[in-house]
């Protein structure tokens, strides 16, 4: 009986043993879990707090962007041909770019003629304004007024459109300005003031006439060297000998 005793004793505490190591197994566990979840939890409070890369994206386009593009537009086909759709596929971009600039397209044609505009003052008169000698000035005009092909060619389509309520008034101011720089300067090269205004005349009407002789009636281009001897000849005829430097 004492030795069965004995054996149920021990049993017994084998039993304690085997429950306590599996007690403190499920305790070392419970805390690996409660340590792994609060890592987890820490990696993603850290991963939501941190800054979120931005994706690339086209710069946004200005007023100045969509003007220019108009003005593009309106040297390679006309006043006409200036339409939202068109334009911003041309840019690569919705027509809410757009609308984000200008209520309208007249709005957008307004304000590609008054680039068009305040650009001439800008790279023209702005230019010229440092020479003193008026000789000197006008064969320079020639000189810068014969490589400007681009603005040629949208003054070429603003005279077949002058028709148009937002293109006369521009080409009305541009022509008048134009055409007072040159009395002026004829005038400083001292011819008297109507012989002055008629020469001033001559030579816009030159200008005109040739950009519709190149753009409007198909007149083969000149190569570089017969427009330089072009130049040459209109500078010799419009600026009076006695006058010229």
């Amino acid at each position: 009986m004492l030795g069965l005793a004995r054996k149920i004793n021990t049993h017994a505490y084998g039993n304690r043993e085997w429950a306590d190591s599996q007690s403190r197994g499920e305790s070392t566990g419970a805390r690996r879990s409660a340590t792994f979840a609060r890592r987890g939890l820490a990696a993603t409070l850290r991963a939501m707090n941190a800054p979120v890369k931005k994706l690339d994206k086209a710069p946004r386009l200005s007023a100045a962007d969509w003007a220019q593009s108009a003005l593009d537009q309106i040297a390679e086909q006309g006043v006409a041909s200036v339409a939202v759709e068109p334009l911003a596929r041309r840019l690569g971009v919705t027509k809410g770019s757009f609308y984000w600039h200008f209520p309208s397209r007249e709005a957008l044609l307004h304000a590609a003629l008054e680039r068009w505009e305040q650009r001439e003052l800008e790279e023209v008169f702005a230019q010229l304004e440092g020479i003193e000698d008026p000789r000197i000035r006008l064969e320079q005009l020639f000189r810068l007024v014969g490589t400007q092909t681009a603005s040629h060619a949208i003054y070429s389509e603003l005279l077949k459109a002058m028709d148009h309520a937002a293109v006369q008034p521009v080409m009305q101011r541009v022509s008048a300005r134009r055409l007072d720089w040159l009395t002026l300067a004829y005038r400083q090269v001292g011819l008297p003031r109507a012989e002055a205004q008629n020469r001033a005349r001559l030579t816009y009407a030159a200008y005109v006439g040739f950009l519709q002789l190149a753009l409007q009636l198909g007149q083969p281009r000149l190569r570089h060297e017969e427009f330089d001897d072009y130049l040459g000849h209109v500078m010799s005829t419009l600026i009076p000998e006695s006058a010229r430097a």
